[in-house]
């Protein structure tokens, strides 16, 4: 099949909708998973005798993921990291506890899901990191399926739930110190463009997969090399369960003998697979 046929071919998005394959997107998303060209090369390769018309973004995902899983584990567990954002499980609560570890990984002091008395109501807040000068308050809005966005409604009553808790100042102030406070909203999905207006507007910082620039979900985990154990390719999902189930949501934490190992019951020949993964995808990555 030659390039041109290659890049002419309608692939199915998630939301549904067709476009014009890119076979250049495909390449930069294959290195920034910190495959080395060689390795990019042959999933292209590979990848061109497969691909058809009317074919899913997803099933396009899976064969380059079980390509590189096949030619280099610790690849495909980083180019996997879109996927993982949503294989949390059913609740939020590993994803505020990922994100309370991204937080904490910036020097932050934190606590998870604190019931805070506002001017008005009490709200709980899903993760609360403070330093000497600031006080953050983060929503987290977990998303279970890809594809799915937070809209504008999302800001729009975060921030009003922010700002009942600043009209109670007893909260961040004291007799000899006052802190500046920030509305925070992560999600693992995407924000819609009004919910990025808004958010601009309203002064909350908005944290999504890809927004903002230089300061995504993606770039953040890219940059610091806290991976989620959802990556993994040497755990099932009925293990990774587990372990989410115990707040434990870093790779960083299986790259060496701990509780996690004992609550799993693993074989030592497993344990050592596990924990080499998790040390080879701790290495931060950069775009080459």
């Amino acid at each position: 099949m030659s390039k041109s046929i290659f890049n002419n071919l309608q692939i199915a998005k998630t939301s549904g909708q067709y476009e014009s394959f890119d076979e250049e997107k495909l390449r930069r998303s294959l290195r920034r998973s910190g495959a080395e060209d060689a390795v990019v090369n042959e999933v292209l390769q590979e990848l061109r005798g497969q691909l058809h018309d009317g074919m899913s973004t997803q099933t396009i995902y899976k064969r380059a993921f079980k390509m590189l899983k096949r030619l280099h584990r610790p690849t495909a567990g980083r180019y996997t990291l879109k996927q993982a954002m949503f294989d949390f499980g059913a609740t939020g609560f590993p994803f505020e506890d990922f994100f309370a570890e991204i937080m904490r990984s910036q020097g932050y002091q934190v606590k998870t899901r604190q019931l805070l008395p506002g001017a008005c109501i009490q709200h709980e807040v899903d993760v609360v990191a403070e330093s000497d000068e600031t006080i953050i308050w983060v929503e987290c809005k977990y998303h279970p399926m890809a594809g799915s966005v937070s809209n504008v409604k999302i800001p729009l009553y975060v921030h009003s739930r922010f700002r009942d808790l600043e009209n109670n100042r007893s909260l961040y102030t004291t007799a000899h110190d006052t802190k500046s406070v920030q509305g925070w909203i992560a999600t693992n999905s995407r924000f819609s463009d009004d919910a990025m207006t808004y958010g601009r507007c309203a002064a909350l910082h908005l944290v999504s997969w890809n927004y903002p620039a230089g300061g995504s979900l993606r770039d953040i985990i890219d940059q610091s090399g806290l991976y989620p154990i959802t990556c993994l390719t040497t755990l099932n999902w009925h293990e990774k369960k587990q372990l989410l189930e115990k707040s434990i949501v870093l790779c960083k934490w299986l790259s060496k003998p701990g509780d996690w190992s004992e609550i799993l019951h693993l074989s030592d020949m497993r344990i050592r697979r596990v924990m080499e993964e998790a040390q080879s995808l701790c290495k931060p990555v950069h775009e080459k």
